[in-house]
């Protein structure tokens, strides 16, 4: 009798457990004590990140996660993030309903854990697991540093039941690394936007309007070091441009939510929306292709914070096109990238 039992592990990155300083600083200090998101050295970092950063920032974030939290469920269910994850794994269940896989999310940092969503996943019978973890890009700062977790909790698992990873290995792995020049995805971002447009009016490119991707930044080190990232974000512009018949000076590129003083990937977001609109752009769409859910990045930084300045400085009319959520076709995507082959660990 055959007993494998497959499943889907859909990963993103993570939210606070509730709009309040401590939650935020637990959120902070777990995320920006990872050494694939702050390679600093830990005796230098530490006491900065302690001492400072989650001394200050937490409290300066609890209105922009208030702006964006529903307050409708109950606290831990209330980031975006996590909701529209949730919707999105109950809507590739759905999916692959007849495929009999089982679908289960995760968080990278704060909950669910990685950890204790494997934990379930094995008490569940789980034999083969396909993880996807939901960043278009490949980076070593999140799609990567989801596998080191995935790595970690399994051997934690393994220990705990005395059992050796090699010779009993939990589950059979199979890798999903990235998606940005996927027919699907660009299909997916394209049909987006020309429902957007339909909706709400099409930008006038021959008059200078402008569609922005923003991507989330990082620092430049990075790329130094080899990190794809910049790569496979100016590869999804110019495959999205190339989709929608425009050209890559009608479709621009930028990189927003920097952080610290340190030179990040440019151009940046809020540095190009100023440019457009002082030399006369009136009408700039603004859509972020690098995250599969809106978040605090998105919801608060670009459709709230980055259209004050775009107005501020001189812009008429500023639209802001949401993430691919639960949008069929994203959901679609998503069960073709599950059923081709992959990479196994």
């Amino acid at each position: 009798m055959n007993t494998q039992k497959n499943a889907v592990l859909l990963i993103n990155l993570g939210s606070p457990d509730a709009p309040t300083a401590p939650a935020i600083a637990r959120y902070l200090g777990e995320f920006l004590s990872d050494r694939r998101v702050v390679d600093i050295p830990k005796l230098l970092w530490q006491p900065i990140l302690r001492g400072i950063i989650l001394r200050i920032r937490p409290k300066k974030l609890v209105p922009l996660y208030e702006m964006i939290w529903d307050k409708n469920v109950a606290p831990e269910n209330g980031a975006p993030l996590k909701a529209i994850t949730l919707a999105q794994a109950e809507a590739l269940s759905a999916r692959l309903a007849t495929t009999n896989t089982a679908v289960y999310w995760a968080m990278r940092y704060q909950n669910p854990s990685i950890a204790s969503v494997l934990e379930r996943m094995a008490n569940d019978g789980v034999t083969d697991v396909t993880v996807l973890p939901l960043y278009p890009q490949y980076s070593r700062t999140t799609t990567e540093t989801a596998f080191d977790a995935i790595a970690s909790a399994l051997n934690q698992i393994h220990k705990q039941r005395g059992n050796s990873r090699r010779s009993e290995p939990l589950f059979r792995l199979h890798t999903i690394q990235e998606y940005h020049a996927h027919p699907m995805y660009i299909a997916a971002l394209a049909q987006s936007v020309r429902a957007y447009w339909q909706a709400h009016g099409q930008p006038n490119f021959a008059a200078g309007d402008k569609l922005l991707l923003s991507f989330h930044g990082l620092p430049e080190r990075n790329i130094k070091k080899g990190d794809p990232y910049q790569n496979q974000c100016e590869a999804t512009h110019r495959l999205l441009s190339q989709a929608l018949g425009l050209s890559t000076e009608q479709v621009l590129i930028s990189y927003q939510s920097r952080f610290g003083k340190q030179k990040w990937i440019e151009p940046y977001t809020q540095a190009t929306l100023e440019q457009l609109a002082k030399t006369g752009t009136k009408r700039v769409d603004v859509m972020c292709p690098g995250f599969a859910a809106d978040c605090l990045e998105t919801l608060e930084e670009i459709a709230h914070q980055l259209k004050a300045v775009f107005l501020e400085s001189g812009g008429k009319d500023y639209h802001y096109i949401a993430c691919l959520n639960t949008q069929p076709a994203h959901i679609e995507m998503m069960a073709q990238l599950v059923a081709e082959p992959r990479n196994h660990a």
